[in-house]
């Protein structure tokens, strides 16, 4: 949208997330060819709540999980070398 600044994306395999001022959209690909995708829309307003867990010695992967107000929880993983730290003091700037 007009005005709105993009502070992080990141790319899985086939789901990738955007974190703007404004928002969080996520990007679900469905279906074997990936031709069909879901984009949803997450105000960054509505959010009530928020865990972060970062990646262990054996489980790689760093997880976010979004409470939201009329919505309920999304549950966010992340593979790999993210700072996922980053992105929770990044949902506290906007929320708080």
């Amino acid at each position: 949208m007009e005005g709105e600044q993009v502070h992080l994306a990141f790319k899985g395999i086939r789901d990738s997330v955007v974190f703007t001022d404004k928002r969080v959209i996520a990007i679900n690909v469905q279906g074997m060819t990936g031709k069909k995708r879901d984009y949803s829309s997450l105000p960054m307003t509505k959010i009530q709540a928020w865990s972060v867990e970062t990646a262990g010695t054996f489980d790689r992967d760093s997880e976010l999980e979004l409470w939201f107000s009329g919505l309920g929880k999304v549950r966010l993983e992340f593979k790999g070398s993210v700072d996922i730290r980053h992105i929770g003091q990044l949902i506290g700037h906007h929320v708080l």
